[in-house]
């Protein structure tokens, strides 16, 4: 079992990092391999919308973008974290996702029909943290829809959805004890139901 943290914030000792660190260390006690990625790390450019991954699911832009969807197609789960800026992710964690665009699949005379890869070649499993300074959660804005319907539009199924308010300086959401518990119940929860659907998956094939 294989989980990818993917962190959009450019402070690797911030929040959002701790949050995501703290959610596949939990993981890791439930039996799984987990990596971590920090987006800031890799020069990733925008979608452009050429459809020039419409036939082969793989985008054309040649950035490090490429060195990050084997992961992706090996994991599998995924927890995705972002701070919020300006009531919505980060520019760093809007282009990888828009960058995940190839993992869609439309139908060549009715763009209505589409699947997402994950979807047709088996579901996968995600948890999403989003992080704001302010105390009131709708000042969060968007920040955590903009990673939820991304990942159910790619075939992902959202196991827990973290929405963690009141955190500005670096490290500051570690010393909450209820912001890291919320973190480390997603994690397990996260492995426990990819462990869980191995089982399922290794019955049906003796049942077959």
């Amino acid at each position: 079992m294989k989980i990818l943290g993917v962190v959009g914030s450019n402070r690797k000792h911030g929040n959002t990092s701790g949050l995501v660190k703290a959610a596949l260390q939990a993981a890791e006690k439930e039996n799984a391999d987990t990596a971590l990625v920090f987006l800031g790390d890799y020069s990733i450019q925008d979608c452009v919308g050429c459809e020039g991954c419409k036939d082969t699911m793989r985008c054309v832009i040649k950035d490090d973008m490429q060195k990050l969807y084997p992961l992706l197609l090996e994991a599998d789960g995924i927890i995705l974290g972002s701070p919020t800026y300006f009531y919505n992710i980060t520019a760093t964690m809007k282009a990888f996702i828009d960058r995940c665009y190839c993992f869609e699949a439309f139908a060549r005379d009715d763009r209505a029909s589409w699947v997402g890869l994950h979807e047709a070649l088996g579901i996968k499993y995600a948890v999403v943290i989003a992080v704001c300074e302010q105390h009131d959660e709708a000042d969060m804005g968007f920040t955590a829809e903009a990673m939820i319907k991304p990942l159910e539009a790619l075939g992902y199924r959202i196991i827990s959805t973290i929405k963690a308010i009141g955190y500005f300086k670096a490290g500051e959401a570690l010393q909450d004890e209820r912001a890291v518990e919320n973190a480390r119940n997603a994690g397990k929860k996260l492995a426990r139901t990819i462990s869980l659907r191995k089982e399922v998956e290794r019955k049906m094939q003796e049942i077959i």
